[in-house]
């Protein structure tokens, strides 16, 4: 393992883009700043679809939800914990659906559910009326729900064995995604067809680095916050969604596999089924309380990388 001093950095690595994704596998919103809250970025993966049994639905067995474009104010994405705006809502659409409001502010107290389920976690959930039932019931064609998260009662904690003490919101499992432009120039070189950025639904999108630099960063800062590389990203079925079409293909898993699968990485056990392609991450001040005033990253920050280490070492 390598320890670099006051934050020297090889590389002259910056932030390209920050992407927040209000309601787990619908589209992102490309943002030029991004509120660093205790789950993540503020907004990101608040709310989740979920069937009849309180099961999440993602684009996995139903890729048209790709197609669903989110957006929120303004001046929501630009201040901090302020009082929301009188008004203000969630917005959706989609092919053939008339637009779909979710007020920020219900009006009325949410109908709790007990049994929200996403991979391994269960616990509580807050019920959008039913409008937002409706609506993605009759846009999927099958029983939908759309689920906020409780604030004050969700305590889904991220992997111990991988980051202990933090939380995550309805992400997959960590509360952020970090890829390089580099590592995707990489990829699409082995690809018939290069792809976007948004196949692979990173949180911090940076520049300025080597291929795959980032598998190694241990700790480094963006900013003026500390983040930590703590576990390599296992990619499925999503990658192979086209977001602006929802037809679903072979690559990039086909390709991934041949030079980003686990073996190809690192000896640990937990590597040797997938293929990966991105950093999750923590971030120090996502622990601290913050008294009104909130972390912050911005399209720009400079990243300083403190400490590297192997794959193998950075998951162990």
């Amino acid at each position: 393992m390598e320890q670099r001093k006051g934050g020297e950095s090889a590389e002259e690595a910056r932030v390209k883009a920050l992407f927040i994704y209000p309601v787990k596998s619908c589209a992102g919103i490309s943002v030029s700043h991004a509120f660093i809250a205790s789950r993540g970025f503020q907004w990101d993966r608040q709310w989740v679809l979920v069937n009849e049994r309180g099961r999440f639905i993602t684009q996995r067995p139903e890729p048209k939800i790709a197609l669903v474009k989110v957006s929120l104010p303004p001046e929501v994405l630009h201040d901090s914990w302020g009082p929301l705006p009188k008004n203000a809502c969630l917005c959706f659409d989609a092919p053939g659906m008339q637009q779909l409001k979710v007020p920020l502010v219900p009006s009325a107290p949410l109908k709790k559910i007990d049994q929200v389920t996403v991979w391994e976690w269960s616990g509580p959930g807050l019920l959008e009326g039913p409008d937002a039932t409706r609506w993605f019931t009759e846009y999927l064609g099958k029983p939908a729900r759309l689920i906020r998260l409780d604030n004050g009662n969700m305590n889904r904690a991220t992997d111990p064995k991988y980051a202990a003490g933090f939380l995550t919101a309805f992400s997959d499992h960590f509360p952020f995604l970090m890829i390089s432009q580099a590592s995707l120039d990489a990829l699409n070189e082995r690809l018939p067809i290069p792809l976007p950025i948004n196949r692979f639904r990173p949180n911090i999108f940076i520049e300025g680095c080597e291929p795959f630099a980032e598998d190694t960063w241990d700790t480094f800062t963006i900013g003026k916050y500390t983040f930590h590389g703590v576990k390599l990203c296992p990619r499925c079925k999503i990658t192979t969604i086209d977001q602006s079409t929802a037809e679903v293909g072979e690559d990039p898993l086909v390709t991934l596999r041949t030079f980003r699968a686990g073996q190809h990485l690192s000896s640990l056990h937990d590597m040797r089924n997938g293929a990966f392609f991105g950093q999750n991450l923590t971030c120090d001040e996502s622990l601290l309380p913050h008294n009104g005033t909130h972390p912050i990253l911005r399209v720009g920050d400079a990243i300083h990388v403190e400490k590297i280490a192997t794959v193998t070492e950075i998951m162990s």
